[in-house]
């Protein structure tokens, strides 16, 4: 149970060169073709299996929204097939189908309806659906009156008020407050947690490499890479650079894994290397040691002004820490071609155990999107230990100093006697 089957997949749209060419070739007899067919998506094929956590991502109009029209069936294919199994919640446009005048209460009835509950069985679920919705006595009261983050609230409460085996959601949760984000994505994983299969569209990196197994990359309505969450996601942020300006986009592989490379080539990463206090070249640190992380650039083109920036990720390659040289204002200006700039940012490892990686990028001001002359990933991997400090959990360390204040508990004072 929880299988989606994605085979040959494709949409296309007619387009007629005046509206009396639609209506002739409704009407004249013969079968001459006056229409042209634009394609939004084509020739898709990928399976998620049982329990798998799928990520879509892609530029706005490369086809993601429509790829999951068509798979939960609001959408019928031009080619393709599409097959499912198991019981399918979708996540698509939040509260789009409820009734203005109708209160909240008899939205959720109808909502939960048209998943397949029966009058009983949402009888049963609603005092669920309202405490986690959290919307008080709004219940009650007409949508109309609803905020959009109401809406969302509600609908989300209502779609998975009972684990679904296939979840499908489409930045349903870009709407809404912090609070409620939070709270929908601890639900979101403890279902993928318990099994259930997942299939999520959205452009936050971290929750594709948080949630997902596995990334799928849409461009020009098709599927332009398949793998790692984390390797997807680089090679993403690589071809937004690559919309932005002329460069270079490549791949090859590591002993770290896929290693994505993009830029005009104007300068480049030519050496980077972790060093301990004493100036030696580390790949394991300690958690908290004092390193010194030197990055050599080789210019190659004469360059009126040069930012170079660097990020620190964890194993799913969430972004841990990052800056670069114009935030620390130390920007080289004027730089020649031919010129080496070696750079030494020294810092405490405050992180927790675990394995994490370095990306540079190299561009003329804070974003890489302006003028990308190069972005690495996967330029660096270094593992951190904790040899000499207490056990603890997470990402960062954050030396607590603990103090306890005890004190006998105030006896309640008896009651005077009427």
């Amino acid at each position: 149970m929880g299988t989606i089957h994605v085979s040959q997949l494709g949409k296309a749209y007619k387009q007629y060169p005046t509206r009396w060419a639609r209506l002739a070739e409704w009407l004249l007899p013969g079968k001459k073709v006056r229409h042209d067919l634009k394609w939004v998506l084509q020739d898709v094929s990928f399976t998620v299996r049982p329990g798998e956590a799928v990520g879509i991502v892609g530029i706005n109009g490369a086809g993601k929204s429509t790829l999951l029209k068509m798979i939960t069936g609001t959408t019928q294919p031009t080619t393709g097939t599409v097959s499912i199994d198991g019981r399918v919640a979708a996540l698509l446009e939040l509260g789009m189908g409820f009734h203005p005048d109708f209160s909240g209460r008899q939205n959720a009835y109808m909502a939960g309806q048209l998943l397949g509950h029966t009058v009983q069985r949402i009888d049963a679920l609603m005092p669920a659906i309202e405490a986690f919705a959290e919307i008080g006595s709004y219940i009650d009261e007409p949508v109309r009156i609803y905020s959009s983050g109401m809406q969302v609230r509600l609908a989300f409460s209502v779609a998975t008020a009972v684990r679904p085996d296939v979840l499908i959601v489409d930045e349903a949760l870009s709407v809404g407050d912090t609070y409620f984000q939070h709270k929908s994505m601890d639900r979101i994983r403890d279902f993928a947690q318990q099994g259930t299969t997942l299939l999520i569209v959205s452009h936050d990196a971290v929750a594709i490499q948080a949630l997902c197994d596995r990334a799928i990359l849409l461009d020009g309505g098709g599927l332009a890479m398949e793998g790692t969450p984390q390797a997807v996601m680089d090679y993403y942020n690589a071809m937004l650079a690559e919309r932005k300006e002329r460069q270079t986009v490549r791949q090859h592989m590591t002993s770290a894994g896929m290693q994505t490379i993009s830029g005009t080539g104007e300068a480049t990463v030519v050496d980077i290397k972790l060093l301990n206090r004493n100036g030696e070249h580390v790949e394991r640190v300690e958690v908290g040691e004092t390193v010194t992380l030197q990055i050599q650039v080789d210019v190659r083109a004469p360059l009126d002004r040069m930012v170079l920036g660097y990020v620190i990720k964890d194993r799913l390659g969430q972004p841990m820490f990052g800056t670069n040289t114009e935030h620390l204002d130390c920007v080289a200006t004027g730089v020649l071609a031919g010129e080496v700039l070696t750079y030494a940012f020294t810092f405490e490892a405050d992180l927790g155990e675990g394995t994490y990686s370095v990306s540079t990028a190299i561009a003329d001001t804070a974003s890489h999107l302006s003028r990308n002359f190069e972005w690495l990933d996967l330029a660096l991997v270094f593992q951190v230990v904790n040899l000499s400090h207490s056990p603890f959990v997470g990402s960062a360390f954050l030396p607590a100093r603990p103090r306890v204040d005890r004190h006998a508990r105030h006896a309640e004072p008896e009651q005077q006697a009427s």
